[in-house]
């Protein structure tokens, strides 16, 4: 086994992320101001010698790279030398440059370039905050790949866990800085704990990346359980999708389990609550407000029930003291429905408090009657536990060591870690974080139920819905997803978020790789007849992308009868040159008005000799020829689904219900567009040139449908209505 060790002050980064790439190298952080790593018997010192070393072992470039390898290695240690603000924005500069069609900075694969740079920015705050404040897009994509990458991760924990250790400091802080609390490495256990009562939401998303970055950074284990405590919501139908979501996300759980898998121990541990005089059978009522069964006067009680109205005044239950062999009674006779029809009032309440100053420990419900059958475990049950009573108990049960939540539950914290005390069980640590909230957004699963059931949308997978399927099909790539998450990191400050960040970030995402196309609206083509054009139309291969060949080529035809939209064609005044997209410049010779006013035609002669550069307008246009026509396409477009940023307590949401949200276009698009449907659902991602950015939804009646995706722009972005 290889070790090495580094020192908190000037921790090497680059050193421990290649270090960590391996399984073998163990990772020990020292007081020491030293670096040294000792492999294969001897020692190395030097961050220089260590990467090399390192790399050499893990053949992290070929021949042909290593002089590349060698001048980016060189520009990070002259990075990391300089303080001077303009030479680090002349590095950066020319380093973003170069990573803009690049997703590594050699090969097509990681090299030690990657990580010396990456490790020189880690350490060179100025360089950092200079990076971030100018917006080098293609280096800050290149550096939040890395990021994301489990060995760079781990890096940034090991420090983290190291600075936690010495300051012990167990709570978390912005930005990771400090971890998880008590976190060992190889030991983590994170999970997530949908209830299948609907499909995963953007708010899931942030909990679905937030555990499974821990586990990974701390090379432990990420699982995943439903839930499944109240059947009369939940259905298969909601695991299946639940599980297809997390697919599409790259969120892979050690395990998949179910809170019914333990509804025997947790009866059992109901049970040894009651026997141990902390827990009782209550027939409270919970439903009913007070104002209805009662002559008090309302505003004594509002709309609580009796069993809110005396948790809220710090009042007992009458049953709060009956004998142990009573609460023992009542809930076997729950548990086999003998209570007939008030059964439904009883319940089981922990013991915890009549008046704590924290109402979420005033003697919680801890389980309630049900008569629907589990799609589970079918009519086995009557009774089934609360939340706040099996999530505590199977999460010590299944060995999680940090269980990750919104802050909306920290009242109810002291409540979680009552359950496992009062049972005797393993303690599990709580890491607490911000709910995500994004404006003129619903995230409410009976919301969002009630938006479906009412036609206002076609389903949950709708891209006008904020869950994981609406957001993927309305364009949003999984990896700007994970980064904005992880972005927001354990930010305690609950906001409602802008939607501007997340898709000017997956914008830089896909506009590298994002094929370019041509589509004209039908409602404003204008015939162009070029006359001295080729006499017959012929088509040439050219690249999909200017900027990265890799991407593939297209065909595109040529004519001397073309098609542009209304809109370029009044701006044009005779005798104007313009350029003609992929072709050349042409001479505007006459135009044809219609009676509305309208450009009807247009007559241009080439001028191919002309500069381009001398040009204002460039303009889009469409040819066609017998073996290669023009396609029709549906151009589709939303709005929000509610015309207020913030519904409030109180609100009614059908009073905010944005009247139109959906806007289609019909269009023509150059037969390039075919390919999309031949390449598979993944490749639908494209622009149209000078329109903005596509995903390919499908074909429906022999029209192609192209949903637009934002590109985070303030004017793309407000409400339409």
């Amino acid at each position: 086994m290889s070790t090495l060790s580094v020192p908190q002050e000037n921790y090497p980064f680059a050193c421990v992320a290649l270090a960590l790439s391996f399984n073998d190298i163990a990772v020990d952080v020292t007081a020491k101001d030293v670096t040294i790593l000792t492999m294969d018997g001897s020692q190395v010192d030097g961050e220089a010698n260590i990467i090399q070393a390192i790399s050499a072992r893990g053949n992290l470039a070929s021949d042909g790279s290593r002089g590349q390898i060698s001048f980016f290695k060189e520009t990070a240690s002259t990075l990391s030398a300089t303080l001077d603000m303009q030479e680090i924005i002349k590095i950066l500069g020319e380093l973003d440059h170069h990573l803009a069609y690049r997703t590594f900075l050699v090969t097509h694969n990681i090299s030690e370039a990657d990580y010396a740079l990456w490790g020189c920015l880690k350490g060179h705050s100025k360089a950092a905050g200079l990076l971030k404040a100018q917006g080098f897009a293609h280096f800050a994509r290149w550096m939040g790949h890395l990021d994301s990458l489990p060995p760079f991760q781990r890096t940034i924990t090991t420090l983290a866990s190291a600075k936690a250790s010495t300051l012990r400091a167990n709570k978390s802080a912005a930005g990771f800085s400090l971890g998880l609390p008590n976190a060992i490495q190889g030991a983590v256990v994170t999970r997530f704990p949908p209830e299948p009562s609907g499909y995963l939401h953007i708010g899931h998303a942030k909990a679905i990346v937030l555990n499974q970055y821990f586990a990974k950074m701390y090379n432990g284990k990420f699982l995943i359980r439903f839930d499944d405590t109240n059947p009369s919501k939940e259905k298969v139908e909601f695991e299946e999708t639940i599980l297809e979501d997390l697919h599409l996300l790259n969120a892979v759980g050690e395990n998949v389990t179910h809170t019914s898998d333990y509804f025997s121990q947790l009866h059992d541990y109901a049970v040894q609550l009651i026997e141990s005089g902390k827990a009782y059978a209550d027939d409270t009522d919970a439903m009913t407000p007070l104002e209805q069964v009662c002559s008090c006067p309302p505003k004594s009680h509002g709309k609580l029930s009796q069993m809110a109205h005396e948790r809220f005044h710090g009042l007992p239950s009458s049953r709060r003291d009956s004998t142990k062999e009573e609460n023992l009674l009542r809930f076997s006779e729950m548990n086999l429905g003998k209570l007939g029809e008030d059964g439904a009032r009883w319940c089981l309440r922990a013991k915890v408090s009549v008046d704590n100053p924290n109402k979420a420990l005033r003697d919680p419900v801890i389980y309630r009657c049900n008569s629907v059958p589990h799609h589970r475990t079918g009519d086995r049950w009557k009774v089934y536990p609360t939340y706040d009573f099996a999530c505590p108990v199977v999460d010590s049960l299944e060995g999680v060591t940090h269980a990750l939540r919104t802050n909306e539950y920290r009242d109810r914290n002291p409540q979680y870690h009552w359950m496992i005390e009062a049972l005797g069980l393993r303690r599990v640590e709580i890491w607490d974080f911000s709910r995500l909230n994004f404006i003129y957004t619903v995230l409410s699963k009976r919301k969002l139920q009630q938006f479906v059931h009412k036609g206002l949308v076609r389903g949950w997978d709708d891209p006008r819905f904020p869950t994981v399927r609406g957001i993927i099909r309305r364009g949003l790539t999984i990896e700007a997803l994970q980064q904005f998450m992880l972005q927001q990191g354990p930010s305690q400050a609950v906001l409602s978020l802008e939607w501007d960040s997340i898709w000017a970030l997956n914008k830089k995402i896909i506009d590298p790789k994002a094929p370019r196309f041509c589509a004209i609206l039908k409602d404003n083509c204008v015939p162009v007849h070029v006359r001295n054009g080729p006499s017959e139309s012929y088509s040439k291969l050219l690249p999909k992308h200017k900027k990265n060949s890799e991407i593939g080529q297209k065909l595109t035809t040529y004519s001397s009868d073309l098609t542009i939209e209304q809109v370029d064609a009044a701006s044009f005044d005779l005798g104007e040159e313009i350029t003609l997209m992929d072709w050349g410049n042409a001479i505007v010779r006459s135009k044809t008005l219609a009676e509305d006013g309208r450009v009807s035609s247009i007559t241009v002669d080439l001028h191919l000799e002309g500069d381009f550069k001398a040009t204002k307008k460039k303009i889009t246009w469409l040819a066609q020829s017998p073996d290669r026509p023009l396609v029709e396409v549906t151009l589709l477009d939303y709005d929000y689904i509610i015309t207020k940023k913030k519904l409030e307590d109180g609100d009614s949401w059908e009073d905010f219900v944005t009247p139109r949200t959906e806007f289609r276009e019909e269009a023509v698009a150059d037969a390039n567009v075919l390919d999309l449907m031949r390449e598979g659902e993944e490749s639908g991602i494209m622009q149209f040139e000078r329109k903005g950015f596509y995903r390919l939804d499908g074909d429906a009646g022999g029209r192609l449908e192209f949903i637009r995706i934002p590109d985070g722009r303030a004017a793309g972005l407000a409400s339409k209505a």
